[in-house]
């Protein structure tokens, strides 16, 4: 019992030592906002809401997400490193993709990540006609339910353009994003990792790819460095419904 008081007011006085931290910082900050801009001011925003939430006994949360996939070169090697950190994730899907690799899909759910809708091939469905959009995602849910013996709940429209009407038709939940390196445009894994990392906040949604194998790196050392500084991993669905 002694010990564990100790620990207690170990803990304690660790959080109190933060929180005059960041108090600190942010005097700092207002001093040299000419000088700085707005970054420090949104990184002390940051130390705030971790320390929040630490005070009220929860990591903070964050989900990591892929697109495209599964990829048959890369979606396997992210997944092995994923289970050895013990992190669930949120994969969004391409039907024909979905199709011509069944066993990465019952991987996918077998070992507990969420599964969502990235349309079958991979099209801006504001530019189609209503039956064409609904096609696309109905013929992606029938091959993953197929597979995994679950329909689709979420979804994410390629390139973020979505018809409102479709959520109620078809009874899906269209999940966005709030942190995108443009990792599909560089194999710079550093720079992928570092804008990730320098923008990561509670409860924000990242958006990577698992058909790039720069990517995947990324994702891992991503994934290594968030959790040392005390986030939670979870799926997209948990910060929805939260």
């Amino acid at each position: 019992m002694k010990e564990a008081k100790c620990h207690k007011i170990s803990t304690l006085c660790g959080l109190l030592y933060t929180i005059c931290l960041c108090v600190v910082l942010g005097l700092s900050v207002r001093r040299g906002e000419d000088e700085q801009g707005m970054k420090d001011s949104g990184d002390v925003s940051k130390a705030v809401e971790y320390v929040s939430a630490a005070v009220e006994g929860e990591a903070p949360k964050i989900a990591i997400t892929f697109d495209d996939g599964p990829s048959r070169q890369c979606t396997g090697r992210l997944l092995d490193g994923l289970k050895e950190r013990g992190v669930k994730a949120t994969f969004f899907l391409i039907g024909k993709n979905a199709k011509e690799n069944p066993d990465l899909v019952r991987r996918l759910d077998e070992e507990g990540h969420l599964i969502g809708n990235h349309t079958y091939n991979h099209v801006e469905i504001t530019r189609l006609s209503d039956e064409e959009a609904k096609k696309e995602l109905m013929d992606t849910d029938e091959v993953i339910s197929q597979i995994t013996g679950k329909h689709v709940e979420y979804m994410r429209p390629p390139f973020g353009q979505w018809q409102d009407n479709l959520e109620k038709e078809l009874n899906v939940m269209p999940v966005m994003w709030s942190i995108d390196p443009l990792d599909w445009t560089t194999k710079n894994v550093d720079e992928i990792v570092n804008k990730v990392v320098t923008e990561a906040g509670e409860n924000d949604i990242i958006l990577l790819h698992d058909c790039y194998d720069s990517s995947v790196d990324a994702a891992l050392r991503i994934v290594d460095i968030l959790m040392k500084k005390g986030y939670e991993f979870v799926t997209a669905d948990e910060l929805i419904m939260d």
